[in-house]
């Protein structure tokens, strides 16, 4: 496989310095992507660095993780305005032990082949190196000219960006840099990537290279995912879309994808899935035959659910959606576990009952019109239950003097109340 023309018809290339596609072909190449620690789990914006890892490593080539246990300290001037906080080594190990936890879903760490993928940490080489060292080892190799004609600083130094940019993030480029030198050194690593926001900071490298040690080094920048409506790819009302299924629900995760637009949907299935050119040519055939049967957004939730989580959590997370929009069953209903549960039915009116109240039982009319505020008046639920308009746990309820028992409870916590279609209420046992 070319690596360049495969991320290439993958809109999945921004910056590609010359002679990049020649050492690719010319043998295999040691290439790395920064990450930052600031969190024990990636979210879907790191999904795009870690996809161009993936194929790097498809193409026989091999492929470096950083963890910016050092970097993650300062914070970067490409397009932030903040800096971000000291992280206590602790934490980090601790951060750094869960991403990798991650990327082995992506990326084969444990084979005995040469490509086989490193995981490494700038906190380890930068720890020990001191000011002094810094600025005769680094910083006499790189003009402030050189630095300053950047656009991530230009940018920060402009009128607009009312915070200034301080000393600490103003050296990041060299700090990076570093890094780059020394993977060149210790792992023969030719090759950086990253977002579009990093090519400065990736060139300094290479220019750090030639002139510390004559060398070629390379870079190779994707263009930063945006959302059709302009919005941030990757957040939501609630926050990041996250790796870590207690961060982010499987469900949640899959709703995400199956929700983007049929404009996205077309980028992001080139971009965070492995389909070929075939596959994803054919898929959106099939969405401008019949573009209400989402099958462009289908694929892609599938694609990613199952990389990201496993196959079992994907069918739960299908299984789980259907409860909510198609003809589920009090069986499937019963299947979900607490927080899938809770994510198909957030924001849903939520309502609370002492629970010992349900071991003689309470009749369905007491209880929701009495008990719990989710019917108006003992009058309105018994025509709604006259008129076949209510369910219990998605089964249809036509008796009116039904007792509720803890019997009851999915999850030994919740029952289900469904008014005509679309109104649901959750009666929570405390």
């Amino acid at each position: 496989m070319n690596f360049v023309e495969e991320l290439t018809w993958r809109g999945m290339i921004h910056d590609i310095m010359p002679g990049t596609e020649e050492q690719l072909q010319k043998e295999m190449t040691s290439a790395y992507v920064g990450i930052d620690p600031t969190a024990d789990s990636l979210h879907i914006g790191h999904l795009v660095s870690v996809m161009m890892l993936k194929h790097l490593q498809l193409a026989g080539h091999k492929p470096i993780a950083l963890v910016g246990g050092a970097t993650g300290m300062i914070g970067d001037p490409s397009g932030k305005s903040a800096e971000r906080n000291l992280l206590d080594e602790q934490t980090l190990r601790h951060n750094e032990a869960c991403l990798k936890k991650q990327l082995a879903k992506f990326l084969d760490f444990e084979s005995d082949s040469a490509n086989a993928a490193e995981l490494v940490n700038n906190y380890d080489w930068m720890k020990d190196f001191t000011f002094l060292d810094f600025i005769r080892d680094i910083g006499k190799h790189i003009t402030v000219n050189y630095m300053m004609a950047k656009d991530s600083v230009k940018k920060r130094l402009s009128e607009e960006a009312k915070t200034g940019l301080s000393f600490t993030e103003f050296t990041y480029q060299l700090v990076q840099g570093t890094d780059f030198l020394h993977l060149y050194r210790e792992k023969n690593c030719k090759l950086q990537m990253g977002g579009s926001d990093q090519w400065g900071n990736i060139t300094t490298g290479t220019e750090l290279i030639r002139r510390k040690e004559g060398g070629e080094a390379f870079a190779l920048t994707c263009p930063l995912i945006t959302k059709a409506d302009g919005g941030k790819f990757g957040k939501t009302e609630s926050g990041n879309v996250w790796l870590d299924p207690k961060l982010t629900t499987p469900y949640k995760f899959y709703q995400f994808w199956l929700n983007v637009s049929d404009v996205d949907a077309e980028k992001y299935i080139k971009i965070f899935t492995l389909l070929s050119k075939e596959e994803v040519t054919a898929l959106g055939k099939e969405q401008e035959a019949a573009p209400h049967l989402r099958p462009l957004q289908k694929r892609l939730a599938k694609e990613v659910t199952c990389m990201v989580h496993s196959e079992y959590e994907y069918n739960k997370a299908v299984e789980a959606s259907q409860i909510l929009f198609g003809n589920a069953t009090t069986e499937s209903l019963s299947k979900l576990d607490k927080e899938t549960f809770l994510s198909v039915f957030e924001g849903v009116p939520t309502y609370e009952i002492d629970r010992t109240k349900l071991d003689t039982g309470v009749s369905v009319v007491e209880l929701l019109a009495t008990e719990t505020e989710a019917f108006p008046s003992k009058g309105e639920l018994r025509r709604t239950i006259q008129g076949n308009g209510l369910s219990l746990n998605k089964a249809k309820l036509n008796d009116q003097e039904y007792l509720v028992t803890g019997a009851d409870l999915i999850n030994g916590s919740y029952i289900l109340i469904q008014k005509g279609k679309k109104s649901y209420y959750i009666i929570e046992a405390v």
